[in-house]
C-alpha cells in the first residue's frame, strides 16, 4: 500500500428531502478540481443521507408513551426523544448514568438509537437511514454511472465504544467494498500464521475521513484515495457481531 489521501469536499449546501446527493457530491468534487478515479472511496456522513431520505423528525410532533416517560424520568432525558429511541430500536441494551444504549432496527448497537440533534435545525432530529447499506449502494451506482469509474461508498456515523472514552467515526453502511480484510491464514514477516486478524477497513476509512471532515466544519463528505480493500457487496450488516458472540451484552 502506498500513499493514502483524504480530500474533504467543501461547499455542499444544506440537504433537504429528495435532493440528489450524487449531484451535490460531484459538484463538490469539481470545485476541488478533482476527478474521481477507480478505487476511490466516497465517504458521506449519515446526516446528509438521512436528510435526503426524509429521515428528519420534528420533536414537537412526537407523543411519548408510558414506557418512554418512565425511562426518560429515570435517565433525565426528554421523553419525546426517548420515544423515538424506542421506536427506532428492537431493544434497550443498557440504560444507566443518563445514557441509553439500544440495538437499532438496522442491527447497530449505539447510544440513543443513533438519533442526532446536531446540524439539523432547532426542534428537529435526524434518524438513521432505514437501510444504510442500501443507501450506500444506491449512491455508488449513480456515482459510477455518471463518472464511469469503479468506486466504493461508505456511510459514516460517530460511535462511542464500551471499553474506551471518546468517540470515533465508523461505517454504518458501505457498498462496492468488503468491510473487512481477511488476513487469516497469511503469514507476517516473521513467519507467524495469522488466525483471526480481520482489519475493519470500512471503519478505518470512516475514521480517516473524519480527521479531514471534522465535526464543526460543515463538510459532510470526503474522498479517500489509495486504500487497499477487496471489492464486493458484503455491506456493514455482514460485520455486525452476532448476539451470541457478544461479550458486552
Amino acid at each position: 500500500m502506498g500513499r493514502i489521501e483524504v480530500i474533504p469536499l467543501a461547499g455542499i449546501p444544506e440537504v433537504s428531502e429528495g435532493d440528489d446527493l450524487a449531484s451535490l457530491i460531484l459538484d463538490a468534487v469539481g470545485r476541488e478540481s478533482l476527478a474521481l478515479a477507480d478505487g476511490d472511496v466516497v465517504v458521506v456522513k449519515h446526516k446528509i443521507v438521512s436528510k435526503a431520505e426524509g429521515r428528519v423528525v420534528s420533536i414537537d410532533a412526537v407523543e411519548p408513551g408510558r414506557k418512554a416517560r418512565a425511562l426518560a424520568k429515570k435517565e433525565g432525558k426528554d421523553p419525546r426523544l426517548v420515544e423515538l429511541m424506542l421506536r427506532e430500536s428492537v431493544r434497550v441494551v443498557r440504560a444507566s448514568h443518563g445514557v441509553i444504549i439500544t440495538r437499532t432496527k438496522q442491527g447497530l448497537v449505539c447510544a440513543n438509537s443513533g438519533i442526532d440533534q446536531s446540524n439539523v435545525g432547532k426542534g428537529s432530529v435526524a434518524l438513521l437511514p432505514v437501510d444504510p447499506d442500501r443507501s450506500a449502494r444506491n449512491l455508488r451506482r449513480v456515482l459510477e454511472k455518471r463518472t464511469g469509474r469503479r468506486l466504493a461508498v461508505v456511510v459514516s456515523d460517530t460511535f462511542g465504544r464500551p471499553w474506551r472514552l471518546g468517540q470515533t467515526d465508523v461505517a454504518i453502511g458501505c457498498s462496492g467494498m468488503l468491510p473487512l480484510l481477511r488476513y487469516a491464514g497469511k503469514k507476517d514477516r516473521f513467519g507467524y500464521r495469522l488466525r483471526v486478524t480481520e482489519p475493519s477497513v470500512a471503519d478505518e476509512i470512516a475514521g480517516a475521513a473524519e480527521l479531514a471532515i471534522g465535526k464543526l466544519n460543515g463538510m459532510p463528505a470526503a474522498v479517500v484515495r489509495g486504500v487497499e480493500y477487496d471489492r464486493g457487496e458484503g455491506g456493514v450488516k455482514g460485520m455486525l457481531m452476532p448476539p451470541e458472540r457478544d461479550l458486552f451484552r
